[in-house]
């Protein structure tokens, strides 16, 4: 049977992982999440961050509406040192809804706007103004541009394909690929030109950059060797880059393992097993950093369309995960240590801690002090609580009366393209979206 977070104190949580036979790092205290850091010209006023997570919420031309504009101004205040921003689409048949942000040339300023609005609350709040990203992406086998699957692949996948159907008509061409490599450099100066302190080229999550990275059935010059299938990843950055100067940064979120066997999988063994192996992913971070000159990158892993239990640990939702939570976030900041202890010169920060909800700052402060990695992110958690870092910071533990409840509701939202926020915690339209939501799948069931 499987369980819900029930856990009293953290000696309680701890005794559980023991029995599941998996080893999580706590700390005493949280004084380290508060230590200011470098990555190569990059400054971040302290190891706390807000990961990712669309809202789809955006106007028709991919730029950010007051919903948008909220959510972010509520980030900024509540003290985060980074702000990573959810998927903004280089492309138009690139969105994964027709509400996903996308920066053009023609609705720049409205990212200027509330960009200096940022920072501006940000000094204002905390006395610093947040490190901001722009996630630069194409969703590939997840576009829905005009609110329909208009699915764009690398190749046939079969474990993804059993929850979103696709055929060998939307293999995208290499023709299309090395067009991609140069969006990738105009998003760059595009998002420099709107204050971005930086640009992830990305690549996790099963989106088409990721997906290329397990491509190793695919013909041409896209697919098969590791240099081919990481190409349009390093073509991208290297075009990039060259909007790269002191006070703009390249960067990349990547996923280390998605959970499928050899040959649909990244970060696995090649023996049909679907067995962690971080050995294609090392050398992807250690190549990153030693020849493509990039000092930081996020880790995360899984696919949320597909096993969101491998990607974000829940206790309840659509359905019941394979695995118990715990062993999920044992999986994520093990892999990621890994990583980070075999290119100790990157800055790396982890993902996936709001499963633990109280003791999720615990946990980032441990997983730190013992060098699984050099900052968090908090997705989920950003949503619920946007203020966790600064409640943190002044009462030296986050409040547990507002922590995330992982019960997946959010991304279920997101992944039916819909205004997205935290149902329990959030504004009222969160929940308004998410009943019409449950009652459209009774209609369709």
């Amino acid at each position: 049977m499987h369980e819900k977070f029930h856990y009293r104190s953290l000696e309680e949580l701890k005794a559980r992982a023991e029995e599941l036979g998996v080893y999580l790092p706590f700390s005493e205290d949280t004084a380290v999440l508060f230590e200011e850091a470098d990555a190569g010209d990059a400054h971040f006023h302290n190891r706390l961050g807000t990961a990712p997570m669309e809202g789809a919420d955006a106007e028709p031309d991919g730029s950010p509406s007051e919903l948008t504009r909220t959510r972010y101004l509520n980030e900024a205040a509540g003290g985060s040192g980074m702000i990573w921003y959810e998927a903004v689409s280089i492309v138009p048949e690139g969105r994964s809804s027709a509400h996903q942000l996308m920066i053009t040339r023609e609705n720049l300023d409205a990212y200027k706007r509330l960009n200096e609005a940022l920072k501006e609350t940000g000094e204002k709040q905390n006395g610093f103004a947040p490190y901001l990203v722009m996630q630069a992406n194409h969703s590939g086998r997840y576009s829905n541009p005009q609110g329909f699957p208009a699915p764009m692949i690398a190749y046939r996948h079969p474990y993804y394909e059993k929850l979103r159907a696709a055929d060998d008509s939307c293999i995208v061409s290499d023709d299309y690929l090395k067009g991609l490599e140069e969006r990738f450099g105009e998003a760059a100066f595009l998002a420099k030109e709107a204050g971005f302190d930086a640009v992830d080229v990305k690549a996790c999550h099963g989106y088409l950059l990721y997906e290329l990275l397990s491509a190793y059935e695919r013909p041409g010059e896209y697919g098969g060797s590791f240099e081919n299938r990481t190409k349009l990843l390093r073509h991208g950055i290297a075009n990039a880059k060259q909007a790269e100067s002191k006070d703009f940064q390249v960067t990349a979120r990547l996923s280390a393992y998605d959970g499928y066997p050899y040959p649909y999988g990244f970060g696995v063994a090649q023996d049909g097993s679907d067995t962690p192996d971080m050995t294609e992913p090392i050398r992807l971070i250690r190549e990153l950093y030693e020849e493509d000159g990039i000092r930081f990158v996020n880790i995360t892993m899984g696919n949320p369309y597909v096993n969101s239990h491998v990607t974000r640990p829940f206790d309840f939702g659509k359905y019941v995960p394979e695995e118990h939570p715990l062993v999920g976030v044992a999986r994520m900041i093990h892999g990621i240590g890994e990583i980070k202890k075999a290119v100790p010169g990157m800055f790396i920060s982890a993902s996936a801690p709001s499963y633990l909800r109280q003791y999720a700052d615990l946990y980032a402060a441990g997983a730190i002090k013992e060098g699984c990695c050099d900052q968090v992110l908090f997705g989920r958690m950003a949503f619920a609580d946007p203020d966790f870092p600064n409640e943190i910071k002044n009462a030296g533990r986050i409040d547990p009366k507002r922590v995330c409840l992982t019960c997946g509701k959010c991304g279920d939202l997101i992944r039916a393209g819909r205004p997205t926020g935290c149902v329990v915690r959030g504004n009222r339209l969160y929940l308004e979206q998410y009943k019409e939501y449950m009652a459209d799948l009774k209609k369709n069931s």
